[in-house]
């Protein structure tokens, strides 16, 4: 089962900086992401998207593949190269994959101008070993569907504080609420 986390940073540039930090800890098989997107909202409060697999350029390659292949029975493998890359990358933009685009502009619409957030959505990973390379970067949890008590851990490591300080800040009694 997926874990979705959306974390919000305070200035544009450091969504991405985490972004690629979760990139390296998956190459090192400590994280398995099933997609990461960063969030930008800009100084003129409009919401930009920055997908972490680029659904267009793939889905215009694979229709040009396609697309050959099938023009190679017709004797006309360029133009059915360019048709299937047009019709893959109609695909493409189509398609969604991972976290639905809609939720996180949803969400990205409470952001500040000129500050971004991450949204996450993994299959498992090595906490212990994430948790500390992610919590240098600070950040604040907007969205998750970890368990409450993880959820707490990543608040308290985004904070640098401890639980006690997170409780006082988030209204939590530590008696599950």
């Amino acid at each position: 089962m997926a874990t979705l986390v959306a974390i919000a940073y305070p200035d544009k540039d450091r969504a991405q900086e985490v972004r690629s930090v979760l990139s390296r800890l998956q190459r090192q098989y400590l994280v398995d992401l099933v997609d990461a997107v960063v969030v930008t909202r800009d100084d003129k409060g409009k919401v930009h998207l920055n997908q972490s697999v680029p659904l267009v350029g793939i889905s215009a390659a694979n229709g040009a593949l396609w697309g050959m292949l099938i023009g190679l029975l017709f004797f006309s493998p360029i133009v059915g190269a360019a048709i299937g890359a047009g019709w893959g990358a109609i695909a493409g933009k189509l398609s969604d994959y991972g976290i639905d685009d809609n939720f996180m502009r949803t969400l990205a619409e409470q952001l500040q101008p000129n500050t971004s957030a991450l949204f996450v959505l993994a299959r498992g990973g090595v906490p212990d070993r994430v948790l500390p390379e992610i919590a240098k970067y600070g950040g604040t949890v907007i969205q998750t569907s970890l368990p409450q008590e993880t959820e707490e851990q990543l608040r308290v490591a985004l904070s640098g504080g401890t639980a006690q300080d997170t409780s006082k800040a988030t209204g939590a009694t530590g008696q599950g609420t």
